[in-house]
């Protein structure tokens, strides 16, 4: 069985695939490893010059938009590694370091995945993660540790998180196998912490190990702030507190997000005349109530 297997999912983003995939070839070269990709239902088969860039690698293409979660399992299904590497197509590597989150894990079978230290693209050396905390009990809230701070080297220990980062997550075949596959009932954000909810629940712990660094370009797939982004963190995340909390505590979470976050959204929203944001709010919570999951209609 070969060490690794770099998993990432395209979508309308020919060229930062490339770029990260060049970034791929250049730091795994001393490493046994696969890597699959996903064109996820493109407007044109991105596949095809993907395939024709990177001749080794096993170049999928799926005629509709799977979504996050299920264009990375669709790849999981062609992945033979010990370790599986998820990656989002706007990241990048930066060194030849892969191999000591492998060598880690090795070492603490406890731990089922992990997420390695992430920085922005852009300010360059900020810090986008290191690790987060647990979520408060009422708003779901939590601190992303190290979040737009300058990267000085103040997070450097290996530590328990709480949540992986989903722009980079490697996970433990073994573990992969006893909790299973990302859950595709969100389609599009929270399905990596629905998933460290359920590493959680099967007895394994999750780390931030800053062994490594991916540079993160957020923002390619969806446009940083759009209105389809909203619509899906704030469905998702009234799906992910119905998923994850009991009666009680959903129902606390659910009154504070309608009545007290969504509602100061839907204000700001309105003021600035950002009316394709404030609606795509409305539908997320219609939807939510509705039970219609899953890609936007």
């Amino acid at each position: 069985m070969i060490d690794l297997s770099i998993i990432t999912v395209n979508y309308n983003g020919l060229a930062v695939t490339v770029d990260m995939l060049n970034s791929v070839e250049k730091h795994l070269k001393g490493c046994r490893y696969e890597c699959i990709v996903l064109d996820n239902g493109s407007r044109e088969n991105e596949a095809i010059p993907l395939q024709k860039a990177f001749p080794a690698y096993t170049i999928l293409r799926s005629e509709v938009n799977l979504g996050f979660a299920g264009g990375n399992n669709r790849c999981l299904e062609h992945a033979s590694g010990r370790y599986l590497y998820f990656l989002n197509n706007d990241t990048l590597l930066m060194d030849d370091t892969v191999m000591n989150l492998i060598n880690y894990l090795d070492q603490h079978p406890e731990i089922g995945a992990c997420s390695p230290k992430i920085r922005y693209f852009q300010p360059a050396d900020t810090l986008q993660f290191a690790g987060i905390t647990a979520m408060s009990r009422v708003t779901l809230r939590n601190k992303g540790l190290g979040f737009g701070v300058p990267d000085r080297g103040q997070f450097e220990t290996p530590q328990p998180t709480h949540y992986l980062h989903g722009a980079a997550m490697m996970v433990s075949r073994a573990a992969l196998e006893i909790v299973g596959p990302l859950p595709e009932v969100y389609f599009l954000y929270y399905e990596e912490t629905d998933w460290s909810e359920a590493f959680k629940r099967h007895g394994f712990e999750l780390w931030y190990l800053p062994l490594t660094t991916v540079i993160h370009k957020e923002g390619q797939s969806t446009g940083s702030g759009s209105p389809l982004k909203h619509y899906y963190l704030t469905r998702n995340r009234l799906l992910f507190a119905k998923r994850n909390r009991n009666k009680t505590d959903f129902t606390l979470f659910a009154l504070y997000f309608l009545f007290i976050s969504c509602t100061k959204d839907l204000c700001l929203f309105t003021l600035k005349r950002k009316f394709q944001h404030a609606k795509a709010i409305l539908d997320a919570c219609r939807d939510f109530f509705d039970g219609h999951y899953g890609q936007r209609a």
